[in-house]
């Protein structure tokens, strides 16, 4: 097993942990770049005794470095440190981006650096607490054949396993967890945010128990774990609840709306609703859609019951 000198540039919450996890997995953490106070703080705090340094020096001390800086920096980090001779010939030079491949790291590959893409499914406070979380998470990789034994390495290292996917499928895998997460933040706060319209002294604790069993049951059973109006044709139903979301939460409205045509097309397509009954349901949609779009899009949004809690 090799051991890396492993120089860390972006001390986010993200690379902050993985060079954590690193060191325990004994590789040792030789440099460390990060501007914000905020990244700072994690490497005393998470690396402590590492230097820290300006990002061409973190490259220049490591035989592995780790890029963990925002996607929209990271051609232009690499372009810099590529141009300035601080990545070199047979140094492994690894992303963490979800989004990239190999392809934004061509100007390393370019002076003869050995490219990884090695992104962590996961999402990270940039503590400690993160560290037991990285065991079995999937990391989505990408390498070239040369790369791949380090490659599987470093993610048993990290206590992971591995996702390969292709170059040309990094933005399809990076979608997909973008939708499952973020937009689920986005559903529950706007569930909780009407539930607390409604009268409910603490939303979280009412939803809790519901989306957690939601969510295993969608793991397990995929479109089986549906329930509720759209799935059971209850067209007045849903009739009411747009009613309401357009009276008490109008910027829940197309979301709500997308969300339930999206469940019914799922349905329809499985055959647990029939194609008339479908028609019914979809009319509903369509028309509270046709109205609903042209003020959606100037209509200052509101944050239902912060008021109550301030």
């Amino acid at each position: 097993m090799s051991h890396f000198r492993v120089g860390v540039i972006g001390a986010g919450r993200v690379g902050a942990v993985l060079a954590a996890a690193l060191r325990d997995a004994g590789h040792e953490i030789v440099a460390a770049a990060g501007e914000s106070d905020a990244s700072r703080r994690r490497i005393a705090s998470l690396l402590p005794g590492t230097p820290v340094v300006k990002p061409s020096d973190a490259a220049r001390a490591a035989d592995l470095l780790l890029l963990t800086v925002p996607d929209d920096m990271l051609p232009n980090v690499v372009a810099m440190l590529s141009a300035s001779g601080a990545i070199r010939e047979g140094q492994y030079v690894v992303h963490t981006s979800g989004a990239h491949g190999l392809a934004v790291l061509a100007d390393a590959a370019a002076v003869g650096a050995r490219p990884i893409a090695l992104h962590p499914a996961m999402t990270f406070t940039g503590t400690e607490v993160d560290l037991p979380r990285l065991r079995d998470v999937v990391f989505g990789v990408t390498a070239g054949d040369r790369e791949r034994a380090v490659t599987q390495q470093l993610v048993a290292d990290l206590g992971g396993r591995s996702m390969w996917v292709d170059e040309d499928k990094r933005t399809l895998y990076h979608a997909g967890l973008a939708h499952g997460a973020n937009h689920l933040v986005t559903l529950v706060t706007q569930a909780m945010e009407m539930l607390s319209a409604a009268g409910g002294d603490a939303p979280a604790d009412i939803l809790r128990p519901l989306l957690n069993a939601a969510l295993d049951n969608a793991l397990a059973q995929g479109d089986a774990a549906l329930t509720g109006p759209i799935v059971r044709g209850d067209v007045e139903t849903v009739r009411a609840h747009l009613v309401e979301i357009r009276a008490n939460a109008p910027e829940t409205t197309a979301s709500y709306i997308a969300m339930a045509r999206a469940t019914l097309d799922r349905v329809v397509t499985d055959g647990r609703m029939l194609p008339i009954r479908a028609a019914k349901m979809a009319q509903v949609l369509d028309a509270e859609l046709s109205d609903e779009v042209a003020p959606a899009t100037v209509r200052p949004v509101t944050r239902l019951g912060r008021s109550s809690r301030r």
